[in-house]
Formats: structure tokens, C-alpha cells, sequence
């Protein structure tokens, strides 16, 4: 798939296929162009490794919190440790992800990917086995520390190797996301219940976090020995750094990514409580949950699609809003009756996700822009996100309904769709230096 000096797109504007300075960007993704990691089998693995990657995103997040209660009970969590254990993601994907650009210029991003799916791998094995509330907390971050890197290599990956192919490969890789968290959220508690223990619901994705590495072992030994070939001159080249914390659409990538991560954080925390609310049982309304998610997948397929072939991504924007504001209204005023709608365009809505996700490689001509806004757009949108649940609560506290909650979600829906206004135009992050 790559060149020998990079890739025409349509519109004209051209790319180099570079990760970054020393060994991340004589390396690349870890196959080096002069190995042919973009063509024929390298190129297959790559893509392997991607949608093994991405099944492990959240996983360990999901699997948690279907466990929450088994897991205080049996650590002897308080409730403010709880909560701290169910905000810790965000704050993980936030912090540890804004490294990742800094661990790129330095290591290959193949070298980078092993290492993050050790730590997460290793963290999630570490935590099924203390009985140290603090240890649990300290190796789950472990864990959150390899997704939160792997979340932003991704892009990266795809700019760098399916460059003519971006909408089909983030497609692909982000219904591999929303598989495993489906997977892992509906079948954590039958693997705790068949081994007589939370800790058996919860270390069983230790084993898909380490299978996720292998594809990634012969790839990065593959880019030490690129990297060691390469002149030490190219090495030492320097490279301007891209800063979209100082750009308009550096700062609308992040705000509409945080207010979509937002949305869905909410929903994912208190979509269920909702419908219990409503009259549905427990079951019933975790399968109405469950429903949302389910009905993402084909639509973490086709988005990316989408949003590849057009040349402007106003329609996809406003669509996604019509549905997000129609469910909202709906929850709002006949939660009961209209439930089944009201999870499809719940769905319809979420497709947010995949096509921010897809948009981080559209904004961007290289592989150094790509890694750089997925770095700032998710580090910076998962600061907003981890608001979203805490805040509904509150509302639904203070209240004693969810028309206020509601109401404020309908509010980060418009900032989201302002946001999505300023990035739908075609542009790149380099051309704001």
C-alpha cells in the first residue's frame, strides 16, 4: 500500500508516509517501506494486528463495570473508591494518550503496541489477583495506560498504510471496538457465574489482550532492523512539530470528539437506570442498553465508509444530530412506549464515535499530523467526557427525573454539532503551524 513518496488523494494534496522522527519514522508501524508492510502479507498483518488491538479497547472497561458490584463486595471497595474506579478510564485516556506522540518520535509504533498490550495484558492479570483495594486500582491503570496508547495509534496506523482505504479500515477497526465491548459487557458476569468468581469475569480478557501482541512481535523487530539500516543523518533530521492545541480545527476535533464521548458515557452509565424508571425490568432494560451497542456495530462499518467518500461531512454531522435529538426527546417524553426507537436512533446517534475517529485521519496529510490530533482530539475530549456521568447523575439527583439530564445532553448535543460544523469542510492540521 505505500509508495515510494507518497499518495495523490483526489483532491489533489499529497502525503509523505513518515511516523514520526528516529526510529518512529524510519520504522513506520514497524514493516518499513523497503519490507513492502504496505502491500501483500505485511500489510494483512498489520491489519490483523489492528482489529486484535481494537477488540481489546474497552474490554477491560466494560467487563468492570458489569462486575462492579461482585468486585466492592469482594475487594471491599468503598463508594468513593468505586467511583473512582469507574471515572479512572477517562482519566487514563486523557493523561496517558498525550505521551503518545512523545513515545512515537522515540520508538516505532510497532515496539509502542507491544509494550501497551503487555501492560494490558499483565495489568489485567495483576488485578484479579490482589485483595488490595489500592493494588486494584494501581494495575487496572496499568491496563488503561495500553489502551489509552493504543487508542491513539490507531489513526495513525491507518494514514500510514491504508492511506486510499481510510474509511474502510477505521470501519473495520472501530466494529472490532464495539464487538469486543459488546462481548465483553454481556458475557462478563456468565464467565463470573460459571467459575464461581468476579475474578474469573474479569482476567479472561488478560488471555485476548496477549493474543494481540503476537501479530505485533515480528513487526517491530522488523523496524529495529529498519531502523538500524537507516542513515544516521535521516535519523537525526529534524522535524517541525505539529500543534493542533493552537489551531481551530485541532480545538473542534477535541470538543466534538469530548461531547460525543460525553453523550456516550452518559448512556452507557444511566441509559438502563432510565428505563427501570420507566417501568421496564432490571433485565429488560439492560437489554434495551445492551440494544444501543448492538445496533452500533453495522454502523461502525458504514460511517467510516460515509464519511471517505464525501466531500463534505455536513450531511453525516446534522443526521447523526436529527437522530441523537429525536431519542433524547423521545426518552424525555415517552420513554415506555417508544423505547425500541428510541435505542435505534440512539444508535443511529452514536455513530458519532466511528466518525470522529474516521475524521482524525481526513484532517491530517501524514502519519506526524495523524498521531498528533488523534493525541490532542482524544486526550483533550476524554477530559470533557469524564463530566458526562457525573453530571447526569447530579441532575437526576438533585431532580428526581431526567428531564434535566436530559436537557443538559441536549446541550452538549449542540455544542457537539457546532463543533462538527467546523471540522465537516476539508482542511488539514499541518496547514495551521
Amino acid at each position: 500500500m505505500q509508495g515510494k513518496s507518497g499518495h495523490r488523494r483526489p483532491n489533489g494534496h499529497s502525503f509523505p508516509e513518515t511516523a514520526g522522527a528516529g526510529a518512529g519514522a524510519g520504522a513506520g508501524a514497524g514493516a518499513g517501506a523497503g519490507a513492502g508492510a504496505g502491500a501483500g502479507a505485511g500489510a494483512l498483518l498489520v491489519l490483523v494486528g489492528m482489529l486484535l488491538v481494537a477488540v481489546n479497547l474497552r474490554a477491560a472497561v466494560t467487563s468492570l463495570g458489569a462486575l462492579l458490584d461482585e468486585v466492592r463486595g469482594g475487594l471491599g471497595l468503598s463508594a468513593t473508591m468505586a467511583g473512582f474506579v469507574t471515572t479512572l478510564p477517562t482519566i487514563a485516556f486523557a493523561g496517558l494518550g498525550a505521551l503518545t506522540p512523545w513515545l512515537v518520535r522515540r520508538f516505532a509504533p510497532a515496539r509502542v503496541l507491544v509494550v501497551a498490550m503487555l501492560a494490558l495484558a499483565v495489568g489485567q492479570v495483576l488485578r484479579v489477583l490482589t485483595d488490595s483495594p489500592l493494588v486494584f486500582v494501581l494495575t487496572s491503570a496499568l491496563a488503561l495506560a495500553g489502551i489509552a496508547v493504543a487508542n491513539i495509534l490507531l489513526p495513525m496506523l491507518v494514514k500510514q498504510h491504508f492511506p486510499h482505504r481510510t474509511g474502510l479500515v477505521t470501519g473495520a477497526y472501530t466494529m472490532a471496538l464495539t464487538v469486543g465491548t459488546t462481548v465483553a459487557a454481556a458475557s462478563a458476569v456468565p464467565i463470573a457465574h460459571a467459575f464461581g468468581s468476579w475474578r474469573a469475569g474479569l482476567g479472561v480478557w488478560a488471555g485476548l489482550a496477549a493474543v494481540a501482541v503476537l501479530p505485533w512481535v515480528p513487526l517491530a523487530l522488523r523496524a529495529r532492523a529498519a531502523a538500524r539500516r537507516a542513515p544516521r543523518t535521516a535519523a537525526a533530521t529534524p522535524r517541525a512539530r505539529i500543534r493542533p492545541g493552537r489551531t481551530r480545527l485541532g480545538w473542534a476535533m477535541a470538543v466534538y470528539f469530548g461531547a460525543q464521548s460525553l453523550s456516550g458515557y452518559a448512556i452507557m452509565g444511566w441509559l438502563a437506570q432510565l428505563f427501570r424508571d420507566a417501568g421496564y425490568r432490571p433485565e429488560t432494560a439492560g437489554l434495551l442498553l445492551a440494544g444501543v451497542t448492538a445496533l452500533g456495530v453495522p454502523i461502525a462499518l458504514l460511517m467510516p465508509t460515509l464519511a471517505g467518500r464525501l466531500r463534505t461531512l455536513r450531511p453525516l454531522v446534522l443526521g447523526l444530530t436529527t437522530a441523537s435529538t429525536l431519542a433524547y426527546l423521545g426518552l424525555a417524553l415517552a420513554p415506555h412506549d417508544g423505547a425500541l426507537l428510541w435505542v435505534a436512533l440512539l444508535a443511529v446517534g452514536q455513530g458519532a464515535f466511528p466518525l470522529i475517529l474516521t475524521t482524525i485521519g481526513l484532517r491530517a496529510r501524514t502519519a506526524d499530523g495523524t498521531v498528533a490530533l488523534s493525541a490532542f482530539a482524544q486526550s483533550t475530549g476524554y477530559v470533557i467526557a469524564a463530566l458526562g456521568p457525573l453530571l447526569v447523575g447530579v441532575l437526576y439527583e438533585a431532580t428526581g427525573g431526567w428531564t434535566a439530564p436530559i436537557g443538559f445532553l441536549l446541550v452538549a448535543l449542540a455544542v457537539q454539532t457546532g463543533a462538527g460544523m467546523v471540522i465537516a469542510r476539508p482542511r488539514y492540521i499541518e496547514d495551521g503551524r
